[in-house]
């Protein structure tokens, strides 16, 4: 435990691998808040959006969306930047010829990378969720055109044993046409409610159902009932409709972990998306660990081509991990492989990479 104690020179390493890294974060984010403003320009002068608006309600929260999402590739352009920097000032020669083995040299690393890591989780789950809220309907108020759209044949659980169904539905009138709902008690159809159309009437925050039709099926025989209109609850709401896949990204994790057993309950298509978004939320913060490895073992030794062979193999690298990582969700998407899998993958297979790269290093 004694040679595990900080020294000089792990604060020495840490302090440069975080700085590196915040440093990256303002370089390559100040440019893509550049082109950004230069692509959306038009939209912000032709709906007036305020000048506060842009800068604290978009950008403001534009910025750590957009640094989180690329967090690997800064994470290994600090490491590769800096640490082959020490290779070639001698540095790590140096250290290592002090005494310290290269797994003892890794120690730092590990702790600005855990740093990093515990940043990273915080932000995704629980800093960038609310501060996506406010960037999301910023965009639909001044970038994005409204969506109006007309979903057919909805198959919807929305309750244990309480199953709905609509012909259509628009979400423009909030009117579902040809509309059912069964009941069931036991796995035995004990009620059904028909409808030509339901409304929902935001005064009341009930539907309305019109020319309804209802049957109850009762020991004793059928009971059938009908009427012109009744305001009823459906334990749905208009804005179920109108989701959008990325509406997940501005709920934090316990939101996000309640909202995926309601989309389950209900049979939702899109759960899919969601499980991923909830696996991505901790295979992401925990790939800094495997970048830094490969990080450090690619840069820790001097190469002809010098500190820009380093950074072109970790941009090539990050890169392909990223594609990797886009790749494989799509397999879950498309329903062949299981979310955990497809987001794990790469993780596991640049961890094989990592320690290939690793035992290699010291020699």
């Amino acid at each position: 435990m004694k040679n595990l104690g900080f020294k000089i020179i792990d604060f020495y390493i840490i302090r440069k691998f975080i700085g590196t890294y915040f440093f990256a974060i303002i370089l390559i984010v100040g440019i893509a808040v550049v082109f950004d403003v230069a692509e959306k320009m038009d939209d912000f002068m032709g709906k007036n959006a305020p000048l506060k608006a842009i800068v604290f309600d978009y950008y403001l929260n534009f910025i750590p969306y957009f640094a989180n999402l690329f967090s690997s590739l800064f994470v290994f352009i600090a490491v590769i930047y800096f640490t082959s920097k020490m290779a070639y000032d001698t540095e790590i020669i140096a250290i290592l010829s002090s005494g310290v083995s290269f797994s003892r040299l890794m120690f730092p690393f590990f702790v600005a990378a855990a740093f990093i890591a515990t940043f990273s989780f915080a932000l995704s789950n629980f800093i960038i969720p609310p501060a996506n809220r406010v960037r999301l309907d910023f965009e639909n108020t001044y970038v994005k055109k409204a969506r109006y759209n007309t979903d057919r044949n909805i198959h919807m659980q929305v309750r244990p044993g309480l199953f709905l169904y609509m012909q259509s539905y628009n979400n423009f009138s909030e009117i579902g046409y040809k509309f059912s709902m069964e009941k069931y008690e036991n796995g035995k159809l004990v009620s059904k409610l028909m409808s030509e159309f339901v409304k929902w009437d935001s005064t009341t925050n009930k539907w309305a159902v019109n020319d309804y039709y209802i049957r109850n099926y009762l020991a004793e025989g059928e009971e059938i009932i009908k009427g012109d209109k009744i305001d009823t609850v459906l334990f749905i709401h208009p804005s179920d409709f109108s989701r959008k896949v990325n509406v997940v990204e501005t709920m934090n994790m316990f939101e996000l972990n309640d909202f995926i057993d309601q989309q389950r309950l209900q049979g939702s298509s899109t759960v899919t998306f969601y499980l991923i978004e909830k696996y991505s939320r901790v295979a992401y913060p925990f790939s800094t660990f495997i970048l830094t490895l490969i990080g450090v073992a690619l840069s820790s030794r001097k190469v002809r081509g010098g500190i820009g062979l380093h950074i072109g193999l970790g941009l090539a690298l990050s890169f392909s991990y990223i594609l990797f990582m886009r790749f494989s969700t799509m397999f879950a998407v498309g329903g062949s492989i299981d979310p955990f899998i497809a987001v794990w993958i790469p993780n596991v297979l640049y961890a094989i990479i990592a320690m290939i790269l690793y035992r290699l290093a010291p020699k």
